[in-house]
C-alpha cells in the first residue's frame, strides 16, 4: 500500500535567540506558521526488510542521514513492525531554504508510514520520534500557528488565524542553520541600544562595523546597554502574552479590530515585537537576502522578515490580489517569487491526505 502525504512548509514570523545550552543548542522562542508551499511523500511498506529513500533532487540523501530514513527506522521500533519501507520525496521546496523542508518531510513519513502499516502510534508517542530526530518536526505534528519553546522541539498550539497571502522569494543559495549559530555566539557582546525611531534602516541590513547614528550621522541620545539573550527573550514573550490577551475570532467574517488596528490578526501578531535574530548574521554574509526583504516591503507587504536561517524570505500581504501583484513586481525585478498563504490547523490536517 503506497500512501502520499503533502508535506507542508513553514516560516518563522519571529525567532528570538536565547543562551547556549549544556546540550550544544540554544534556547530559542519563536513563532511557527504553517504555508501552502509543499513537498509530496509517497511512503509504501512492502515485504521483506529495509528502508529506502527515493529522490530525484541532488542534494537530498538517500541514506541513514536522511530525515525520513531516521523517523521511519524508530516508527519501525515503536510499531514493532517489519517490512521494507521505501520513502520517495517530490521535493518542490528548496533545501536548507529556512522552511523546514527536511523536517516536514520526516513527520508526512511518520503519518505516512503509520497509514502504510495499518497501525497508530499515540501522540506522545509521536512527538517523542519527532523531537528525537530534530528541533523543528515536531510543530508539524500541530499545524497552523504554533509557539516553540527550548531549542524549538517544545510546542504549543496558538490561536488558529484566518489564513493571510503570502509571497516568499527563495533565492537560490542554502544557509547553513549551525554555521549560522556559531556566527551568532561569535558576535554576540556589548552593542548599543538606542531610542525607537533612532535609524531607520532595517534590522540587520547595515553593513558589517557600520555604526547606529541619527540625524546627520550624530549618535542619538541614549544608553549603551548590553541587552542579555533572557532579556530579548522577555521582550518577546511579554509581546505574545498582549497579543494573546486581546479577544479575537479565528473566522475572517467576523473578526473585529480594536483600537483602530484594522486587518488580520497575524498582523497584529507580527507587530507585537517579532523579530527575527537570524537576520543579525546572515544579512551581512549573504547581502542579497536583506536586499529581498527590502523589495518585499516596496512591492506592498505589510510585514517581510528572513525564515530562520534562509535563505527564503517572505512577505504578508493584505490580500491574495495584492499578492500576485507584488509577485509581479518582484519577478521583473529579478527575483525567484511565488505567491502562497499561510495554512491554518484545520486547513493544514484536511489536505494532508487529500488527493
Amino acid at each position: 500500500m503506497t500512501v502520499t502525504v503533502r508535506s507542508f512548509a513553514k516560516i518563522n514570523l519571529g525567532l528570538r535567540i536565547g543562551a547556549a545550552r549544556d546540550d550544544g543548542f540554544h534556547e530559542l522562542l519563536t513563532v511557527y506558521q504553517t504555508i501552502r508551499l509543499h513537498d509530496v511523500i509517497r511512503v509504501s511498506a512492502r515485504r521483506g526488510s529495509g528502508i529506502e529513500i527515493r529522490c530525484d533532487h541532488p542534494r537530498v540523501p538517500r541514506d541513514p542521514s536522511n530525515t525520513c530514513w531516521r523517523v521511519a527506522e524508530r516508527v519501525l521500533a515503536a510499531l514493532k513492525a517489519k517490512g521494507r519501507v521505501v520513502i520517495e520525496i517530490e521535493k518542490r521546496l528548496p533545501v536548507e531554504g529556512g522552511l523546514g523542508g527536511a523536517s516536514a518531510n520526516g513527520v508526512a513519513t511518520l503519518l505516512g508510514l503509520e497509514r502504510a502499516l495499518g497501525k497508530t502510534m499515540p501522540a506522545g508517542e509521536r512527538l517523542r520520534i519527532a523531537a528525537e530526530v530534530g528541533s523543528d518536526l515536531p510543530l508539524f505534528l500541530v499545524g497552523g500557528t504554533v509557539l516553540g519553546v527550548g531549542r524549538g522541539e517544545q510546542v504549543y498550539p496558538l490561536p488558529d488565524l484566518p489564513a493571510m497571502a503570502g509571497v516568499v522569494v527563495m533565492p537560490g543559495i542554502g544557509v547553513s542553520t549551525p554555521k549560522a549559530f556559531a556566527e551568532w555566539d561569535r558576535r554576540q557582546g556589548p552593542k548599543p541600544v538606542f531610542p525607537a525611531g533612532a535609524d531607520a534602516a532595517p534590522k540587520g541590513c547595515r553593513s558589517p562595523g557600520t555604526p547606529l547614528s541619527g540625524e546627520g550621522g550624530a549618535p542619538p541620545e541614549g544608553k549603551l546597554t548590553a541587552p542579555s539573550a533572557s532579556d530579548r527573550m522577555k521582550g518577546l514573550g511579554r509581546g505574545l502574552s498582549a497579543w494573546l490577551s486581546e479577544p479575537y475570532s479565528s473566522a475572517p467574517s467576523t473578526f473585529r479590530a480594536r483600537r483602530g488596528q484594522a486587518g488580520n490578526p497575524l498582523l497584529r501578531l507580527v507587530r507585537a515585537g517579532i523579530e527575527n535574530d537570524f537576520e543579525e548574521v546572515v544579512f551581512p554574509e549573504y547581502p542579497e537576502l536583506c536586499k529581498a526583504k527590502g523589495a518585499l516591503l516596496r512591492a506592498g507587504a505589510r510585514y517581510a522578515s528572513l525564515s530562520g536561517s534562509g535563505s527564503t524570505v517572505f512577505g504578508l500581504f493584505d490580500s491574495r490580489a495584492a499578492a500576485v501583484e507584488g509577485v509581479g513586481q518582484l519577478r521583473k525585478q529579478g527575483w525567484a517569487a511565488q505567491a502562497t498563504a499561510t495554512l491554518t490547523r484545520a486547513a493544514y490536517w484536511r489536505r494532508m491526505f487529500a488527493s
